[in-house]
């Protein structure tokens, strides 16, 4: 049996998907393709976020950068997400004091601030057109999950200083939320939400200000570590001092070290038309929202006021023939009132997620690194990721080393079980959902 090619298994090839955020975008003139033998510092795999903000990060250190991308810069996740800067890592801080102690779990969760920062930061700075907005709820789907939420609240204001954060009971939240769905939860004004892809695009601008040279249409064939490395395309060889591996769910198999640990999922999401005066009273104050569901829920209000809601389980590589649909089914359990508002947009993409939810950062020889499995939480971790793996690349590894000290378990029985797992695990965890 062929291999599914992740690059090409959904989308038109050196195309963006037919997104709300595509509708919108003023596309770069696109880049050539590497050809012919190049010389670097630094060869960037990957155009999305952790990718241009090493290659930015780098440039800006005066560092020659080579950055390739098999398709376009921003396409993959980092292009077409549900936009929500969220706070932390992905684990709670309770979970991740008891992987790694409570010294490295406030150490992970300082870095985790930096990173909505440093978003915040670069998107004014290069994306003001991102419009970045803050506040992010939480969503608790069952009564029963309340008090664990604001228990979870209390701790991060009284044991980590954070007061950016309040507890939600019902009815504030439902007067913040216009849907019978959700019984209390928390809102995060630290964190917030933009464009992902004018936020990316905002990036490679910068990169390339900055002195990168970025090459799109060029997929990585290989890399031969070495000092130099070798990275080959089908038209180019790229030798350099360190060669960093930013490509996340589109990875594949070209690096099967980080495949073990990083698997390919799909989500999709859908932009209504513009919803009028109806869109305030569901959303009332511009906030976005994520839910307590294991498949989550997640949706926010376009500056036009279209409704972006992103869920649907997918049970497989391919993205389903109704998009749509997919999509319009949890948005109407949520919100019933849509069900005759038209859908504009739809559009899927892939992400990558570990078995315990927090990225794999690691060095994979003395001059390879990587950064990848933001599991859904990946707009600032993965800015800030690409920043860390710039500090690694100047000699001061610290701050990435401690993420790539945080364990991230390979999947059970590597690549070749990890399709029939997430079928079983989706449909379990979609069952749990709704029981």
């Amino acid at each position: 049996m062929a291999r599914l090619d992740i690059l090409t298994a959904n989308d038109v090839t050196g195309e963006y998907p037919g997104s709300y955020y595509a509708s919108l975008a003023t596309p770069l003139a696109r880049f050539a393709p590497a050809e012919g033998e190049i010389a670097c510092d630094v060869c960037v795999i990957g155009g999305g976020f952790t990718g241009l903000s090493a290659a930015l990060h780098m440039a800006e250190a005066g560092l020659d950068v080579v950055l390739l991308e098999a398709q376009r810069v921003g396409f993959g996740a980092s292009g077409r997400n549900g936009g929500q800067v969220g706070s932390g890592q992905r684990l709670e801080q309770d979970a991740l004091e008891r992987m790694v102690g409570v010294e490295r779990a406030r150490a992970l969760w300082d870095l985790a601030r930096e990173a909505v920062a440093l978003t915040r930061e670069l998107a004014a700075r290069h994306a003001p057109e991102a419009g970045f907005a803050p506040g992010v709820i939480h969503a608790d789907h069952r009564a029963r999950y309340v008090p664990d939420t604001h228990a979870y609240v209390h701790k991060l204001r009284e044991e980590y200083g954070f007061e950016a954060i309040r507890a939600l009971d019902r009815d504030e939240l439902r007067a913040l939320v216009g849907s019978d769905a959700y019984h209390g939860g928390a809102l995060d004004m630290e964190a917030g939400h933009l464009d992902p892809l004018a936020y990316a695009l905002g990036l490679a601008r910068a990169a390339v200000a900055a002195g990168v040279r970025v090459h799109e249409g060029s997929r990585v064939l290989r890399v031969n570590e070495g000092d130099p490395a070798r990275v080959e395309t089908d038209r180019a060889v790229v030798r350099a001092g360190h060669v960093l591996w930013a490509a996340n769910g589109y990875l594949g198999h070209a690096e099967r070290r980080v495949a073990a640990r990083v698997m390919p999922i799909n989500n999709f999401i859908v932009a209504t038309e513009p919803l009028g005066d109806l869109a305030r009273r569901l959303i009332a104050e511009n906030h976005a929202v994520a839910d307590s569901k294991f498949v989550i829920n997640y949706f926010r209000l376009s500056p036009d006021g279209r409704m972006l809601f992103g869920g649907g389980e997918s049970y497989g590589y391919r993205f389903p023939a109704d998009i749509a649909a997919k999509a319009r089914r949890p948005m109407l359990e949520i919100f019933p009132e849509l069900a005759e508002v038209r859908i504009d947009h739809a559009w899927g993409g892939t992400l990558g997620i570990t078995v315990n939810r927090m990225p794999c950062f690691a060095r994979l020889s003395g001059n390879v690194l990587t950064a990848s499995g933001y599991s859904g939480h990946g707009v600032a971790l993965a800015t800030l990721g690409g920043k860390l793996m710039a500090e690694a690349v100047a000699g001061q590894a610290g701050r990435f080393d401690l993420m790539a000290e945080v364990p991230t378990p390979r999947f059970p029985g590597g690549t070749a079980l990890r399709t029939p797992l997430l079928v079983l695990a989706m449909l379990w965890f979609s069952l749990r959902d709704r029981l």
